[in-house]
């Protein structure tokens, strides 16, 4: 998946042992659909050489491209946005731009004119051959 916005946060760069060594994670805030209303933000993460590759910095317009991805510890689930890609993004236009809040669809069209030759507008007054109940 990818998306294109602002980067508003950079989180700080947390490290740590596993089974395969030392890890290196940082997370990052983008915000992005800026035109709408109200902006929707994402958190992502990178991990590893990725960090010092990408070098994302606060207010850096960028296009990202991201796994989600879902993992369970101590019997609780939770969701991962790894990005595996980021590029400057600063001549793109932001993705996924809402359609306008409240749209209304068009007013139905005018009803057409009766026929000027019906016979119940021709009809004399007083004329009582239609068989209406009332």
């Amino acid at each position: 998946m990818e998306l294109i916005g602002s980067i508003i946060a950079v989180l700080p760069v947390q490290t740590g042992e596993g089974r395969n060594g030392t890890w290196k994670k940082q997370e990052y805030v983008i915000e992005y659909d800026q035109m709408a209303q109200f902006p929707k933000k994402m958190m992502f993460n990178l991990w590893g050489d990725k960090i010092d590759q990408f070098n994302i910095q606060q207010g850096q317009n960028v296009k990202v491209s991201f796994d989600i991805d879902c993992r369970e510890w101590n019997g609780r689930w939770f969701n991962d946005i790894r990005a595996w890609r980021v590029e400057p993004a600063e001549s793109a236009q932001p993705q996924y731009a809402a359609p306008a809040p409240y749209d209304m669809p068009p007013p139905p069209a005018a009803p057409a004119e009766p026929a000027q030759n019906s016979s119940f507008l021709n009809a004399p007054a007083g004329d009582e051959t239609d068989d209406l109940p009332f």
